[in-house]
């Protein structure tokens, strides 16, 4: 369940944002006049957030190379070429 509550909270009850978006890892939706106006997150949950949409955009870039072209790569083309760049 969304955690909303009014951006005044954030001055008047930070330790209890900072504890709850910390123990839970889900973020705390600030409102201002009623509105939707910010987010607060844990660091540890932003670089996962931030992390999942590297990865998903790295993999709709691969999906696009491999729908322009043919070519693929077995698991063990792929493995000796990351211990090669390894190694150097």
């Amino acid at each position: 369940m969304s955690n909303i509550r009014p951006v005044s909270d954030l001055r008047n009850h930070f330790a209890d944002i900072s504890k709850t978006v910390h123990e839970t890892g889900q973020p705390v939706f600030l409102t201002k006049n009623g509105y939707g106006d910010m987010v607060v997150l844990s660091m540890d949950a932003y670089e996962n957030l931030h992390f999942e949409s590297e990865v998903y955009y790295k993999l709709q870039e691969a999906e696009k190379e491999a729908d322009r072209t043919k070519r693929r790569f077995s698991s063990k083309d792929v493995l000796k070429e990351i211990k090669k760049a390894l190694e150097e």
